[in-house]
């Protein structure tokens, strides 16, 4: 559209937003009626700051992929394989198997000896964290 069209869009808007804030004042009082004005103001706003060019080049691109999303087959394939993928991931969150399962049923847990004798379990974290358990224990936390 060229510049004409978008000043007469937002004139037509303007003025039909101008007659509802009369009939608002008419029939409502002046609260309403000052709304409407305030609406009434904004299309022609939108068009002296070309902020209505903007939101039309916006609604012809959203309206471009909206119809390129719904004819274009490759799109429903992509889908098709993003729905499976999300069921593939839920589903092996209910399978049978891996480390979770293995100390679920019982499977023996890997001790170390503690300093005083007592078996502490392995975290898997190395030697460099004795200090650590050290203090731990001496707080009672084990």
């Amino acid at each position: 559209m060229d510049d004409v069209a978008w000043g007469a869009l937002a004139l037509a808007l303007t003025l039909l937003s101008g007659g509802w804030a009369w009939v608002s004042h008419r029939r409502r009082g002046l609260r309403p009626a000052v709304r409407w004005s305030g609406i009434a103001l904004l299309p022609i706003a939108a068009y002296l700051t070309h902020t209505l060019r903007l939101l039309g080049r916006i609604a012809t691109a959203v309206s471009d992929w909206a119809v390129g999303f719904v004819w274009n087959p490759f799109v429903w394939v992509g889908l098709v394989m993003a729905v499976l993928g999300v069921v593939l991931i839920g589903v092996s969150t209910r399978l049978p198997g891996g480390r979770r399962d293995a100390v679920a049923e019982g499977a023996p847990v890997p001790q170390v000896k503690g300093r005083k004798g007592r078996a502490a379990p392995d975290l898997g974290l190395g030697e460099d964290l004795d200090d650590i358990q050290a203090i731990l224990r001496k707080h009672g936390i084990s």
